[in-house]
């Protein structure tokens, strides 16, 4: 019994977040903030539960392709060509000839060996065993380093991957740190993202020079990039790359910017590929893509080809200019769409979204454990589709709200 107590919670302890973090839930919910139930009434345009019209201001759909009618039409498309959903088999054993044909496209826009898989979560958790393993480093298990930012979907495996190797969890974009690491020990994997949900992005030319210097393997989730930046929409990882190789993986959503479902793995070579179906667990399940998720991708493909992406690309890029000269946050200046507005207090933060979500404005009240404690903060994501008019209304109103509850608190 000591030892069990002894070796419990190194990587993760529920029982005490529930403790700390569920009563700003409750609060949420009864601020009709969370658990709702909407209906899409047009580009940026929700009607929930309570009968209230709502601007969605926390969405990762950065493009606004979510609506896109090609990617629709796609969808549709799909369904009657291929006459079922999906096939109901592991992908390493039976696919359909559709879903080949999009991870062969996908291979040839992204200029990688592509695998999909049924979220980006599920590739994370069926690679990042096998990578702590060391069959992706000549069958040496490297010492991964977890940045302390990783998204929970990297974060939540590192007991699996302990099972394996010695994980470490390092402070965020400390490229000090993660030498000493390297300097230590021959083999070192880093985990982090390109582009992290709460703002901010990684450090790549420090992550380029620990590769070039000392080998070390980059597995790098850029989710919250793919489509939003980059020529063709690769997003702020590929394009570093001349041509990725085996010491770097990188995985990314195919349900933001990209406008479709699922997620994407970018491989360097087919071996990787292989192993991955073979060995990959909830990346290989059964639980494939389905018709209408493929049929929207391959619409998505081709609108990446085409001029239109750019302009959708600038026009985000002008929003979130426009934001940034209105309110002052930290991520003041990123070419990501992402903003955090820090209000300190989770009941503060819970507070000022349902009083902007009473006005008809959706944002994320995020606290603890999404942010650390204190740290809780107004998340607001910016779409291409967005009207100026409407930032400035946003803005306007957020900055009167703010005033007002920072007065209350100072009396």
């Amino acid at each position: 019994m000591n030892h069990l107590t002894e070796s419990a919670n190194t990587f993760s302890n529920y029982r005490k977040v529930i403790a700390l973090a569920d009563h700003d839930w409750e609060a949420a919910e009864a601020g009709k903030i969370a658990a709702l139930n909407v209906e899409v009434k047009g580009c940026n345009h929700l009607l929930d539960q309570h009968g209230r019209q709502l601007h969605h201001f926390c969405t990762t759909s950065y493009l606004g392709l979510d609506h896109h009618p090609a990617l629709l039409e796609g969808a549709i498309a799909a369904l009657r060509e291929t006459g079922t959903l999906r096939v109901a088999n592991s992908k390493n054993r039976c696919k359909l000839a559709l879903l080949d044909q999009y991870e062969n496209e996908l291979s040839q826009l992204f200029g990688a060996v592509c695998l999909s898989s049924l979220s980006c979560s599920a590739a994370s958790a069926g690679i990042l065993p096998l990578l702590a393993s060391g069959v992706f480093t000549h069958n040496r298990p490297p010492v991964m380093v977890f940045d302390r930012l990783a998204h929970y979907s990297m974060n939540h495996l590192k007991a699996s991957c302990a099972d394996e190797t010695q994980v470490l969890t390092g402070p965020h974009n400390d490229m000090d740190f993660l030498e000493s690491v390297c300097q230590r020990h021959t083999t070192v994997a880093y985990i982090a993202d390109g582009a992290y949900s709460m703002g901010g992005v990684a450090n790549l030319d420090g992550l380029l020079y620990l590769k070039e210097r000392y080998g070390l393997f980059l597995y790098l989730d850029d989710s919250h990039a793919l489509s939003a930046v980059g020529s063709n929409g690769a997003g702020l990882v590929r394009p570093r790359m001349p041509a990725l190789e085996e010491d770097c993986l990188i995985v990314a959503s195919l349900a933001k910017s990209f406008g479709a479902s699922g997620g994407l793995v970018m491989l360097g070579n087919q071996r990787q590929k292989t192993l991955i179906q073979r060995y990959g667990g909830p990346s290989n399940w059964s639980q494939s893509l389905n018709c209408a998720a493929i049929g929207a991708g391959l619409a998505s493909i081709e609108l990446h080809r085409s001029a239109e992406l750019r302009a959708l690309q600038v026009r985000l890029q002008a929003n979130i200019r426009l934001f940034d000269s209105l309110l002052s946050t930290e991520q003041h200046g990123s070419s990501m769409a992402i903003r955090l507005i820090n209000c300190g207090d989770a009941a503060l933060a819970n507070r000022i979204a349902i009083e902007l979500a009473e006005h008809g404005f959706f944002t994320s009240a995020v606290f603890f454990p999404v942010v650390a404690q204190g740290k809780a903060a107004i998340r607001v994501t910016l779409r291409a589709d967005m009207e100026s008019t409407l930032i400035h209304h946003f803005c306007d109103l957020i900055t009167d709200l703010l005033m007002t509850h920072g007065s209350d608190r100072h009396r």
